[in-house]
């Protein structure tokens, strides 16, 4: 496998007004949408400032969360897989994004039964983790370990704790052998041999945090994060999330990236 954080490409997919109305599982205010767009364009920034060539995507007014892209679609060096999102109202995105896979990736895979969001798919140094939750069910994640098999990727599957949206909503790759994990997370049997770093108290939504090559980004309104990172000697770039946690999102899902 290679360094499962080090990229050169990106999609990206440019919010539509109609993002405001993203779903959300315990309802909330509806994002600013200016704001809104205005995250996401920093976004799109540090991934080209960080060296990655990124390929915007037309907003689809249709679907409101189909600025996440991560979970209709996963992208390796070796291809891509096509996946059955858990939301009825999101099955329709994934025509949209074949062609701009096809661009980059000859070599892609299809799921045809089951759901799984991308958001609930880790993918570590030796080995990819898919999370059962309300939108990944188990027929998918064994469907999806196939896939992940003609790749060339072992996986593993991962309960998701209640309350938890997304696995990866709860979790991610600080370095090869470290996660960063919420409380509820920190025991995921799928971790063992890996270093389990714990959100500090009232930043677990810090947990959902990207790696990019020797770059960390992370949520600009946690601090606390934001020194514990730095005090194990990673360089970090905070960034708005406040409009896109409105609608249960965090840095992760609004890419794909090889």
């Amino acid at each position: 496998m290679t360094t499962p954080y080090r990229f050169t490409h990106a999609i990206v997919r440019t919010p539509a007004p109609s993002a405001i109305h993203g779903i959300r599982a315990d309802g909330g205010p509806d994002p600013d949408f200016p704001a809104l767009a205005a995250e996401h364009e920093a976004y799109v920034a540090t991934l080209r400032d960080l060296g990655l060539a990124v390929t915007i995507l037309p907003a689809l007014d249709a679907f409101p969360d189909a600025l996440f892209v991560e979970d209709v679609a996963l992208t390796f060096p070796e291809g891509a897989i096509l996946l059955r999102p858990g939301a009825a109202t999101r099955a329709g995105e994934v025509a949209f994004i074949g062609d701009a896979l096809a661009a980059h990736h000859p070599r892609r895979l299809s799921m045809t039964a089951g759901h799984v969001d991308g958001g609930d798919v880790l993918r570590l140094a030796d080995r990819v983790v898919i999370g059962l939750s309300a939108r990944t069910n188990r027929a998918g994640a064994e469907e999806l370990a196939t896939l992940l098999a003609d790749l060339g990727y072992s996986a593993e599957i991962a309960d998701t704790p209640p309350g938890v949206l997304h696995f990866k909503t709860g979790c991610s790759l600080i370095d090869a052998g470290t996660i960063l994990a919420v409380p509820a997370l920190a025991d995921c049997p799928q971790f063992a041999g890996l270093e389990v770093v714990v959100t500090p108290p009232g930043e677990e939504a810090a947990a959902n945090l990207l790696r990019i090559n020797d770059t960390i980004l992370v949520g600009d309104r946690w601090t606390a994060t934001h020194a514990l990172l730095a005090a194990r000697g990673h360089a970090i770039r905070p960034l708005p999330t406040t409009q896109i946690a409105r609608i249960d999102a965090g840095l992760s899902c609004m890419s794909l990236r090889w």
